[in-house]
């Protein structure tokens, strides 16, 4: 029997539990999702071609726009200040 404001043993681990059982709720709801990883172009490319929905011209003139996107130098970032 509980007699004043005080709690017995079991009241707090029965709070103890509920905290828990919260804050595994708010973890599972705020967790960052896990993402595949991403195909790069060229492998879309190759099992698209393998699958027949691009031409060998098609898939050549798309593997020639990939690898020079690769090989084009980028422009220096000026900075916030503009061109010198």
């Amino acid at each position: 029997m509980m007699t004043g404001w005080t709690m017995g043993i079991e009241a707090w681990i029965w709070m103890v539990v509920w905290a828990f059982v919260l804050v595994l709720v708010v973890w599972l709801l705020v967790r960052e999702p896990r993402h595949e990883e991403r195909d790069d172009a060229a492998a879309i490319l190759r099992r698209r071609f393998a699958r027949g929905e691009l031409s060998e011209a098609e898939y050549k003139r798309a593997t020639e726009l990939l690898d020079a996107d690769r090989k084009a130098p980028t422009p220096p970032n000026p900075g916030p200040g503009g061109t010198r």
